[in-house]
């Protein structure tokens, strides 16, 4: 026997505060599924075999029709020749027919009844079904997304995590050491070749505005002396 003993307790069940109110709400969820799908089956498979019977039945109660027929034709048959006691016989065979069909109609209102009532349960279960199917669906997912804030967390709280950002400060404050290393050489070792370089053509700039300079102002005295003489 599974969760529910019968598919009304399945029915009439409130999954969500079942589930909600496990200890393990995920595996019931699970079992709940499994044992909704294995009723669903057995459900259709009597309704299947309802309907397959309810078609046997209704071939039964037409034949019995016809024979009912068949015997109302003989009693006239008989009654047409003078043979009342053949009539009657008829007559008789005729009525047990009609009740047998009575009979087999009886029997398929019960089966009728019976593939209504599973069709409409079918259709409620179903729809439970799809109720819990959801419920697990975001139970998983609710569970996914918890493993993996814990494993998150359990990583940032790893002293193997804070001893990896220890030595990786460590070896960052080596590298400023002998980066520091490499630019005390520098200091106190005169210009460098670029600043020559840079400082000869500073000079050059210099020279060339100093000899404009002075050939500016030699060209102002020989305009003066020429004046002057006139």
């Amino acid at each position: 026997m599974g969760i529910f003993s019968r598919m009304g307790d399945i029915i009439n069940s409130n999954l969500n505060s079942m589930i909600d109110k496990a200890e393990n709400p995920e595996k019931i969820a699970r079992l709940i599924i499994q044992e909704m799908e294995d009723t669903l089956v057995e459900v259709r498979t009597d309704a299947a075999r309802n309907i397959a019977e309810r078609k046997e039945l209704a071939r039964k109660a037409e034949a019995y029709k016809e024979r009912a027929a068949e015997w109302a034709k003989k009693a006239e048959i008989a009654l047409n020749k003078d043979r009342e006691d053949l009539a009657r016989g008829a007559l008789q065979a005729k009525q047990q027919a009609e009740n047998m069909s009575e009979v087999v109609l009886s029997e398929i209102d019960v089966l009728d009844e019976a593939v209504a009532k599973a069709d409409a349960d079918l259709s409620k279960l179903q729809t439970k079904l799809d109720e819990a199917r959801a419920k697990h669906k975001a139970l998983m997912m609710r569970g996914t997304v918890a493993k993996s804030q814990i494993k998150m967390r359990t990583a940032m709280t790893d002293n193997r995590v804070g001893d990896a950002l220890a030595r990786y400060e460590r070896m960052e404050r080596k590298v400023d050491e002998l980066e520091a290393h490499v630019e005390a050489f520098d200091l106190g070792a005169g210009e460098s070749l670029e600043s020559q370089f840079a400082e000869l053509e500073a000079n050059d700039a210099i020279d060339a505005e100093l000899e404009a300079l002075k050939a500016s102002l030699n060209k102002s005295v020989k305009k003066v002396t020429k004046m002057a003489s006139k």
